[in-house]
This record gives structure tokens, C-alpha cells and sequence, in this order.
């Protein structure tokens, strides 16, 4: 299964049952009968005092969407202030005319610092560093004690942004501004990366160069996405546990063109050097290969960005020359890069 591959529906029950009074609570403080929002969810009531009972997607989902119906509240109840529904998708229409991922965000920071105070949300502006952190902190806590209002936002931004660009982007850690929850196991299957918690601020870090892929969704898929929400949201990232994944993960975290050696990636990943180069032969690769594999999927993914020259696209790809990159690509595809970029767009 492939690294890059999105999250997909599932109908198996496997959410934790905690979620089910973190998700009550805002709309139970504005007098929200309880039983009436867990019958829309089709959950039964006596679930609440039973934390072995689990719930599917589509359970957690729609009591989500019970509450924003009883809050008329997207923070659901769990801010000082009332975000309005359908702010979400106006600012998911407005960032989709975005034409790369780092514009996405961007424009998703300012759209919603223009509507609320609550949310310190935007990247970093610190250029020098090899990871760009976006913020996605709510200023308050008091009215969201179980974190599940700020847990949301964090995975809302992480499928949403893989979602536009057509794969999982590689989130390199996830940052909480508290201490390690009573439900820190459901974290380890809903975020991606390291889990750093009592950091200064919530958000996700990434390399920089994940920054420049294009937007491919349209307007017609956006509205099936922002119909499938939240379940869509709630999807569990794709998980691969062979060496080859681990590999790809490690070296997504540095510059194409001074990932790490062998010998640094076998100490990060405690194998001797012999052990890691055969057992990637066992599963028919080499680093090597993984790394020209990087480039490869990279520079396909930036070719589609009709705004990037072909040498700038190979110096994001890490090559130093773009005849370099020409004869790189045209191994990888067969084809030159403007041959293989004119037929994609036919495509």
C-alpha cells in the first residue's frame, strides 16, 4: 500500500467511546437533550456509561453533525465564540482558487483571522528553519477540557490539505499545548508524525518544499467533500509498516538534495547498515531507489503546477542542473519533461 495513498471509509467500529461525551458536552451546557442527539446518531443511550462500546465513523460523524444543528455552531459549542456553519466551506471554496498547497493555507489563515479571535492559525514566518510549522492553537481551553474542539481543527487541516493535493502529505510531527491526554492511544491512529504534547502552541510541522504542490481538486469535488464532512475528516491516515515506508518518512524530512546516507539512516532507525540494506532488498528496493522515487513523484506532482519553469522545477527537486534533471526524467518516464507535462494537461 502505497505512502501516499488517502484515507478511505470505514465501516468498522473502531473510535474510541470517549468521544461520545467529549462531543456532548458544549451542546449539553446550552441545554441539549442528550438521548435526542445520540437517537440522530443511531447510538444507544446506555453507550455513554459503557467505554468498551465503540463507534464507527459514521456514528461519530453524524452525532458532529447533531451538534452543529443544535449549537448553529461549527466550534460546536466548545468556544466563547460561535463560529457560524458554513464557514468552513466558504473558506474551502475561497482557498481552492488557491494554486498550491502553501497558498491554501495562507489563505485559510487569514480567512479565519478575519472571522475569530479564538484561533491563532498561520505559518510560521521563520525561514531559515528545515520545517515549517502551521499553527492551528485555540487561545482558550476552559470550555474544551477534553481538547476535542482543538483535536478537530488539527485533523480538519491535515485530511483537508492532503485531500486538495491528491495525497497524504507527510506531517512530520503534531504539536499539543498540553500534557499527554487520557486518550492519547486514539492519537497514535488519527495524526501522522511524532506527537509532541505541552509545546508552546497546537499545529503540524512539514518540509517546506510540500508547500509548492498544486491544488488538483475542482469545484465539483469540493462539494462532495464538504458533503461527506465530518466523516471524511474522521478517516484514519493510511498506514504502512514495511522498512521501505519508514525510509520514505525519514527522508521526507530533509532537502532532496542532501537526504541522508545510509549509514545516518541506520543509525535513526537502530539497523546496522548490512541489516537495512538487505532487508530493503528483500522487499525488492534499495535506498537508492527510494530516493529516486522521491524525486520522481515529486517533480510529477510540480510539473502540474503550470506556473513553475522545468528549471525550477528541478532545483526543488534537488538537482543542480536541469539538463541533469531532463535526463533523470526522461529515464524515470521516458519522455522529457515539457513532452510529459504537455500530455498530462491533455490528460
Amino acid at each position: 500500500m502505497s505512502v501516499h495513498e488517502l484515507p478511505r471509509p470505514s465501516h468498522k467500529a473502531h473510535i474510541a467511546n470517549h468521544f461520545i461525551n467529549a462531543c456532548l458536552s458544549g451542546a449539553l451546557r446550552r441545554g441539549a437533550c442528550r438521548d435526542t442527539l445520540l437517537h440522530e446518531a443511531s447510538i444507544p443511550v446506555d453507550w455513554v456509561n459503557r467505554p468498551e462500546m465503540l463507534l464507527t465513523e459514521q456514528q461519530l460523524s453524524d452525532l458532529i453533525r447533531a451538534v452543529w444543528r443544535f449549537t448553529h455552531c461549527e466550534f460546536m459549542g466548545l468556544s466563547p465564540s460561535i463560529c457560524r456553519r458554513g464557514v468552513f466551506a466558504l473558506m474551502a471554496e475561497l482557498a481552492c482558487g488557491a494554486k498550491t498547497l502553501g497558498g491554501m493555507l495562507r489563505q485559510s489563515a487569514r480567512f479565519y483571522r478575519a472571522v475569530t479571535d479564538d484561533l491563532d492559525i498561520g505559518l510560521d514566518p521563520d525561514d531559515d528553519a528545515s520545517l515549517v510549522f502551521y499553527s492551528l492553537h485555540l487561545k482558550h481551553d476552559g470550555e474544551d477540557p477534553d481538547h476535542l474542539l482543538q483535536e478537530f481543527m488539527l485533523l480538519m487541516w491535515q485530511r483537508f490539505a492532503s485531500w486538495l493535493v491528491g495525497q497524504q502529505i507527510p506531517v512530520a510531527s503534531t504539536s499539543f499545548a498540553y500534557p499527554t491526554p487520557g486518550h492519547a492511544a486514539s492519537y497514535r491512529a488519527m495524526f501522522l508524525g511524532e506527537l509532541l504534547y505541552e509545546q508552546e502552541r497546537c499545529g503540524f510541522c512539514m518540509h517546506p518544499r510540500f508547500l509548492q504542490l498544486p491544488i488538483v481538486r475542482n469545484a465539483s469535488e469540493l462539494d462532495s467533500f464538504l458533503q461527506d464532512c465530518p466523516a471524511v475528516i474522521l478517516r484514519r491516515p493510511v498506514r504502512d509498516s514495511s522498512l521501505q515506508t519508514r525510509v520514505k518518512v525519514l527522508l521526507q524530512r530533509h532537502d532532496l538534495d542532501s537526504m541522508p546516507d545510509l549509514e545516518d539512516i541506520s543509525r535513526h532507525l537502530l539497523i546496522t547498515p548490512r541489516t537495512l540494506r538487505r532487508r530493503l532488498q528483500d522487499e525488492g528496493t534499495s535506498i537508492r531507489m527510494i530516493k529516486e522515487s522521491l524525486r520522481q513523484d515529486f517533480a510529477m506532482k510540480l510539473l502540474n503546477n503550470e506556473h513553475l519553469s522545468i528549471q525550477e522545477v528541478a532545483e526543488q527537486t534537488g538537482f543542480a542542473e536541469p539538463a541533469a534533471f531532463c535526463r533523470a526524467f526522461k529515464r524515470w518516464t521516458g519522455q522529457s519533461p515539457m513532452r510529459w507535462r504537455r500530455t498530462s494537461a491533455v490528460q
